[in-house]
């Protein structure tokens, strides 16, 4: 056998067991979080009826009150690639991979901006959060507009529903 053989292996096998704990991990957090309720849906002619279009990131979405503990179940868990649309109805936000996420304008919270959310920070301001109720959970989704300009155009459009 070669000198590199056996460390090789072992490095391999170490690998492969993190990510098996990281997986067991990510199911056990989807598992204790099958209670929250189901995602609502759109109205199917929002995209007509849209006030504002930004495109960007959806960051993730975490519980209101523990903004370190990241939601896992129904998708919520995962970064996207998205474009936020903001109509009359509410928030939707179009996501490439992953569920779609609507916020209702009836359970829209609160819109504020900060520096960072569980996994990922950025400069002042740079992403946009709406509150929200999620069944009878209070949650913070994400957002990270691809400009300072759309940042700004989606907490004002979002900002505009909580006052009409």
């Amino acid at each position: 056998m070669s000198d590199k053989l056996v460390p090789t292996l072992l490095t391999i096998l170490i690998v492969v067991v993190i990510f098996a704990l990281l997986w067991w991990g990510w199911r056990g957090r989807v598992r204790r979080q099958s209670g929250l309720q189901e995602l609502p849906q759109a109205p199917r002619d929002l995209m007509q009826r849209a006030t504002a279009r930004v495109d960007g990131m959806y960051v993730v979405t975490t519980y209101a009150s523990q903004p370190l503990e990241r939601i896992a179940t129904h998708g919520l868990g995962v970064r996207t690639t998205a474009e936020a649309v903001v109509a009359p109805d509410g928030v939707f936000l179009n996501r490439q991979g992953a569920p779609d996420v609507f916020v209702p304008r009836d359970r829209l919270l609160g819109v504020s901006t900060t520096s960072g959310m569980v996994g990922k920070f950025v400069e002042r301001d740079g992403l946009v959060v709406l509150t929200w109720d999620l069944g009878d959970t209070a949650v913070d989704t994400g957002f990270r507009a691809r400009t300072a300009e759309g940042s700004r155009e989606l907490e004002d459009a979002a900002s505009a529903l909580l006052q009409d």
